[in-house]
């Protein structure tokens, strides 16, 4: 069984290096981590009294390797889930901080259980996804995959902008669909045709 050391390896693999896209609301980011997250954190890295594009260009793999390991798995108690699902919530909550766990909360309230959308992990929602898994071990990661990929056409057809997320220039599959079916069954991944279809009102 992978470490938590390892998940966060892959994390930051799919992270990649420094962007400063415009069109992202995170901002500079290098290794996953948002010049945001750096402020919240104080991490002047260059020491000039404030956090800059600068701090972030001079961010580390190993301290996003701690980052995502203290502030988007510890803090918000991903490992308080079950085990099936908290490589995919983990990878989530680096991509969209309490989003990973909303989505999850919001599969459990379609599946019954009384949890409240508020992105924390408390002893409600540790309950409520320990039975979903204990009743569904083999299909709780792929609904929760599932809902992660409904999440991001979701977020691209309210935002055009993020479109190029999730569909590629060539209208393939862009890296937010890639991502999230990276977690999901190769039975449930959506094929081409079906992508195109789902995105083909974005023009």
């Amino acid at each position: 069984m992978p470490t938590i050391e390892d998940i966060a390896d892959e994390i930051l693999a799919r992270e990649g290096g420094y962007v400063n896209d415009p069109d992202d609301p995170g901002g500079a980011t290098n290794h996953g981590v948002t010049i945001h997250t750096m402020r919240r954190l104080g991490l002047d890295l260059d020491g000039d009294g404030q956090v800059t594009a600068a701090d972030v260009r001079r961010l580390t793999r190993a301290q996003a390797r701690d980052i995502f390991i203290a502030e988007y798995f510890r803090k918000p108690r991903i490992d308080w889930l079950p085990v099936q699902v908290q490589a995919s919530v983990f990878d989530m909550q680096v991509n969209a901080g309490a989003h990973g766990v909303r989505i999850l909360q919001r599969l459990l309230g379609r599946m019954g259980f009384p949890v409240v959308e508020d992105g924390a992990v408390g002893p409600l929602t540790r309950a409520a996804a320990g039975q979903a898994a204990a009743a569904a071990p083999d299909h709780i990661a792929d609904a929760y995959g599932i809902e992660r990929r409904n999440y991001y056409y979701a977020l691209a057809d309210r935002r055009p902008a993020s479109r190029k997320y999730a569909r590629r220039l060539d209208g393939g599959k862009g890296g937010w669909i890639t991502r999230a079916e990276a977690f999901i069954s190769p039975r449930y991944r959506l094929s081409e045709d079906a992508h195109r279809a789902r995105v083909a009102a974005w023009g």
